[in-house]
């Protein structure tokens, strides 16, 4: 079991016990029970746990309500009967008083609150050692950081709060984007300059979970990258390395299985248990309905983002390599090509009806022929998404079975074992990355495997990144080139390959981009990426993008709703609390 990730739920008890405030007030408890709190170490350290417990909201929780942030980005989509329910962002139709924008709002200051609580207070514990306090307020100097830099993210300027006040004197004004920024970098550096707090912990620590002064680093090079700051980004992605992070060398399949959820790649995770409310629910929302306890198949792999996946020798994927003519067909006419073998003669009457070109089908070779534009990518396809006829573990029927995604789908009950989702009168591309396999985990609500927040590859790009956009696109490939060999595909500039050939900065940005979206797709990491890189209206709303069946017939599409749409509306119930909130322009 894992120490920390029990502590942590102590907070909720805690609360019960000292009366904690409900979820809209501002701060975690009262006035009272805070100057109670404050006399022992044993509930300080439940508050410092509770503050950590604020990050597993976006990953514990599966309700309709909860933002999955790769489905803003260009990588992952709602499934469609989700869409209308929580992401008309998406659809071109949100308002500033829709509850997303209130609800982020208060969950990310409520994480404030939680760390200036310890910050302002736990110096005067008296059964505390003086080296703990002084750890402690930094690992909660990094999370309040953390929140703050969520919120400018999304807000682009945000009141700043480095104490907890009444309820009634929440009313200043919003800061600049860039004193929020800096404010964030000023925490950071305390974080790291604190003596007391270690470079790194060790997988078998019995801290292993908290703040170190490698997730410190990490975040403030992720800031300095906002700033374009990109030699100080630079010198922050070289330390954490230097606190002892590596690249995972495994197969890039097993980094998110149980055995590596404290390898050396991981710098910062939301620890996680086999219990309610306590483990992450992707095999959930991710999953499928063969999956052990029944997954929910609430998103799906983006179909023009799983096109973007290269061949193993770093050639860009097209159809028309695999599959002559394909592009010059009309979508539904190519749902010939993804037919399972020996189809009946209803199933091909429904098929004719659809628009499938008939004439291209092969009875006893179909699916080997699909399966040639799949075999032979980038690993980490095949690792992150389960392709049409590759198989899946599932067990949800109380067996280990192997299932595969056929079209048309007939029966998950009996041989051979269609895959079965919410939406079987769809072929879309269903994920395999973090979902449970076999019978490993009984429970698609609490599976026990950390989510990560950082890890080294992320440090590698983002290094990368800053290199080059200095110009010094050369430096910069060899940090990109490895994260690709980890994938198993040709590194960069590898000679006498044309496809991997870079000769500037500018033939370097996108690649990093791309890579960055293969490495970490359904990590919930790539929406903040798309907005700092100025790309998401680009990316995520492309003409015709939306959710596609897997030969690109739209189930809907996405509607972009203008350039307002780049920072999120400040709520409308907080600009009527307090109303020195000017409203971001363009909402109204």
């Amino acid at each position: 079991m894992k120490k920390i990730v029990k502590i942590y739920w102590l907070y909720p008890l805690f609360c019960l016990m000292i009366g904690c405030s409900g979820f809209l007030d501002r701060s975690p408890y009262d006035e009272v029970s805070s100057e109670n709190v404050f006399t022992s170490a044993a509930l300080a350290e439940s508050v410092v746990n509770g503050t950590y417990s604020n990050l597993r909201y976006d990953y514990s929780n599966f309700g309709t309500e909860i933002i999955n942030w790769d489905a803003l980005s260009s990588v992952l989509d709602p499934a469609d009967a989700n869409v209308s329910l929580n992401y008309s962002y998406l659809l071109g139709t949100i308002q500033p008083n829709n509850p997303m924008f209130l609800r982020y709002w208060q969950r990310l200051y409520e994480g404030v609150n939680r760390a200036n609580d310890v910050i302002n207070n736990i110096s005067r514990v008296p059964d505390m050692s003086d080296e703990v306090k002084a750890r402690r307020i930094a690992e909660c100097k990094f999370l309040r950081a953390y929140h703050y830099y969520r919120l400018n993210s999304l807000w682009r300027g945000v009141p700043i709060y480095l104490e907890n006040l009444a309820n009634a004197e929440y009313t200043r004004s919003r800061a600049s984007e860039e004193d929020v920024w800096n404010q964030i970098i000023q925490d950071l550096t305390d974080c790291i300059n604190t003596a007391e707090l270690p470079g790194k912990y060790a997988s078998n620590s019995s801290d292993y979970g908290r703040v170190s002064k490698g997730a410190a680093y990490t975040l403030r090079g992720k800031t300095y990258m906002w700033l374009k700051k990109w030699d100080l980004a630079e010198a922050d992605f070289r330390e954490v390395g230097n606190q002892g992070y590596t690249l995972y060398t495994g197969s890039y399949a097993n980094l998110f299985k149980l055995p590596q959820e404290r390898s050396d790649e991981m710098i910062f995770s939301v620890q996680m248990e086999e219990q309610a409310n306590m483990g992450n629910v992707f095999s959930r929302t991710y999953g499928n309905r063969l999956t052990t306890g029944s997954g929910n198949s609430s998103f799906f792999m983006n179909t023009q983002f799983v096109d973007s996946y290269e061949w193993a020798n770093g050639k860009p994927f097209d159809w028309e390599d695999v599959i002559p003519g394909y592009h010059a067909k009309a979508p539904k006419a190519r749902s010939v090509y993804f037919l399972r073998d020996n189809i009946n003669s209803s199933e091909q009457t429904n098929m004719q009806t659809y628009g499938a070109d008939m004439s291209e089908y092969l009875a006893t070779g179909n699916e080997a022929r699909i399966r040639q534009a799949y075999i032979g990518r980038d690993a980490r396809l095949e690792a992150t998404v389960i392709t049409p006829y590759s198989v899946y573990l599932g067990g949800f029927s109380g067996a280990e079975i192997n299932y595969s995604s056929r079209w048309p789908f007939r029966s998950s009950a009996s041989a051979p074992y269609d895959l079965q989702t919410n939406t079987n009168s769809y072929m879309l591309y269903s994920i395999r990355k973090f979902v449970t396999e076999g019978r490993q985990f009984l429970n698609v609500s609490f599976n026990p495997i950390d989510v990560p927040i950082f890890r080294y590859a992320d440090v590698l790009l983002g290094l990368a990144e800053a290199l080059n956009e200095q110009g010094r696109y050369q430096d910069a490939i060899v940090y990109v080139n490895q994260v690709r060999n980890r994938a198993n595909v040709a590194p960069l500039n590898e000679p006498g390959n044309p496809y991997v050939a870079v000769s500037s900065s500018n033939d370097l940005r996108p690649r990093i981009r791309n890579e960055r979206k293969w490495e970490f797709a359904g990590e919930m990491q790539l929406y903040y990426d798309e907005l700092r890189w100025g790309t998401w209206q680009e990316s995520k709303f492309a003409t015709g993008n939306g959710l596609l069946e897997v030969w690109g017939a739209p189930v809907y599409t996405y509607n972009w709703g203008g350039s307002a749409y780049l920072k999120w509306a400040i709520p409308q119930a907080e600009r009527e609390r307090n109303t020195s909130l000017v409203q971001n322009e363009g909402w109204r």
